[in-house]
């Protein structure tokens, strides 16, 4: 008889609905965790956080900051980068991937604020989506440290990441974790919310290798269990 090979499959953490308690032990932690936490992108104003926004998507904020200081000194004006030459363009932001469609999406972004809202920033979500590059994630961090308007929550790839493993929202579709994400965090706290989110994951809750051994947030995780017993099994405990 042909044996069969069987996989396991992975574990799974079972959703289970936030009780209002712990989401807010969740939100004091982050408070005392990460008190400072803020947009991680260097820019001037409010032109320039759009486009080191639109640079930052698949990108890490430090190579996007490494990247904006020749190419703000050669673009200045939404008109700069409605003119600009795309080689040129791709050439100073080669380095943030993707280079080709950025470059397309910001000489259209460039047309786009020109053309349309008269060189300036909009300061709604529905208009700031008009603009080529341009998504929820992106309009909700333009929202808020250019205009200190908060009418949503940005979710990144670690905000993402993160409230899945605190239990916070079982979906993969960003607008659909902003949506639970909302549902479950009074007003006041969601421009800081993906910040934090954001701190937590990058220095704590890696993708690969979560630090639960050492994170606060452990006796009220629902992923804790299964990555501290990989953890114990790791080094043969």
């Amino acid at each position: 008889m042909k044996k069969t090979n069987l996989k396991k499959k992975p574990a799974v953490v079972k959703f289970k609905r936030p009780e209002p308690e712990r989401v807010n032990k969740i939100l004091d932690h982050f408070k005392k965790m990460y008190p400072d936490a803020k947009c991680a992108l260097i820019f001037n104003n409010h032109l320039e956080l759009l486009i080191s926004v639109i640079l930052s998507a698949q990108c890490t904020d430090v190579t996007v900051n490494k990247v904006t200081p020749a190419l703000f000194k050669r673009y200045k004006t939404a008109s700069d980068f409605a003119d600009a030459n795309p080689m040129e363009l791709e050439r100073l932001i080669f380095s943030c991937g993707f280079y080709r469609a950025k470059a397309a999406n910001i000489i259209k972004a460039g047309n786009v604020l020109r053309d349309t809202f008269h060189s300036q920033v909009p300061k709604t979500i529905e208009e700031l989506i008009q603009i080529p590059g341009v998504a929820r994630k992106t309009a909700n961090v333009v929202l808020g440290n250019a205009h200190g308007l908060v009418e949503g929550i940005a979710v990144d790839t670690h905000v993402r990441r993160v409230s899945q493993r605190l239990g916070l929202t079982k979906n993969n579709d960003p607008v659909k974790i902003e949506q639970d994400l909302m549902k479950l965090l009074p007003k006041e706290e969601w421009f800081l919310i993906t910040y934090r989110l954001i701190e937590h994951g990058r220095h704590v809750c890696d993708a690969k290798k979560p630090l639960c051994p050492e994170c606060p947030l452990r006796p009220m995780c629902p992923s804790a269990p299964f990555f501290m017993k990989k953890f114990w099994s790791a080094v043969g405990g």
